[in-house]
């Protein structure tokens, strides 16, 4: 199942900094700065893929279904930023998007050695969260290869969840689990095998891509506004106010007003102002809305 690494485009050696040890640090600098100008157009390419998990992320949610991903060391660090930034942002539950890690969360800090290699951990941590079939795992492994994530790839597709991986090389192991293969191969590292370089930012914006796209998706988004955001602190107050004021073209008094008289949930206060009803007739017409403002006025 598991090959040698000699084959990984992720693993190969970059013709520009065969002499990396000797190069200045501008001219190093420029030679970074131009690979990593690779990775956007890597990730572009796998647009098409990327639209049919934020798909299946989107009908997961409706169906009261999660968002999971998995990874190890980078990997695992990058969906597990991704999932904790989406109760700030969105509003969801911190059940609702879960990033797994090998190692457990203090892995996440520090490496935890031969985590990553272990198959009984990856199916045992996803028994951990009780994984069901309406949900979406995605398995985040820069080689495609990591066991922790194969495991769980096979264990959460035997028992009918949607499977997603997000790998940085061609016929990769994990994508031929998956049902849907995101595989962005933006070249070797400028550091040979270090994949928190370029791979690691691949994976970041297909996250990002994900996350946000599939929250568009089941209205957490008014206009590009986002009007769901939890108000934890003084700084996303102000931002609610912002954001209520663009929504509605109202002045900072009115925005201020209506947050309040809103529960503090922008979304509410947008429809009072825009509709000129009440606090429970906007709680009622974002409900049969299903979430969507933009249904609600």
């Amino acid at each position: 199942m598991i090959g040698m690494l000699e084959h990984l485009t992720t693993e190969g050696r970059n013709e520009k900094t065969m002499h990396l040890d000797q190069m200045k640090a501008i001219d190093f600098l420029e030679v970074m700065n131009e690979e990593d100008m690779k990775v956007a157009y890597a990730v572009r390419q796998e647009l098409p893929h990327i639209a049919k998990a934020v798909e299946m992320i989107v009908a997961a949610f409706k169906n009261g279904g999660r968002l999971i991903y998995m990874g190890a060391g980078t990997s695992g660090r990058i969906g597990l930023l991704d999932a904790v930034e989406c109760p700030p942002t969105f509003n969801t539950s911190p059940n609702e998007v879960i990033g797994l890690i090998a190692g457990g969360e203090n892995a996440f800090i520090k490496a935890v050695e031969g985590a990553e290699d272990s198959l009984e951990l990856g199916v045992k941590d996803l028994k951990g969260i009780q994984l069901t079939n309406k949900d979406v795992l995605v398995g985040i492994a820069a080689s495609g290869r990591t066991p922790y994530v194969l495991a769980g790839l096979e264990y959460a597709k035997n028992i009918g969840a949607k499977t997603v991986a997000i790998s940085c090389n061609k016929e990769s192991e994990t994508g031929k689990i998956a049902e849907v293969a995101i595989e962005v191969v933006s070249g070797p590292e400028v550091l040979t095998g270090s994949t928190r370089l370029k791979a690691g930012t691949s994976q970041k914006l297909v996250c990002n891509m994900l996350s946000t796209a599939s929250m568009v998706g089941i209205g957490k988004v008014y206009g590009n506004l986002m009007v769901d955001l939890q108000l934890t602190n003084e700084k996303l107050v102000e931002r609610a106010k912002r954001i209520i004021m663009e929504a509605t073209n109202c002045p900072y008094e009115i925005a201020e007003e209506f947050l309040a008289k809103a529960d503090n949930k922008p979304k509410v206060a947008i429809i009072m102002i825009l509709t000129n009803v009440s606090y429970d007739e906007a709680v009622n017409r974002l409900e049969a809305a299903e979430g969507f403002v933009r249904n609600a006025i």
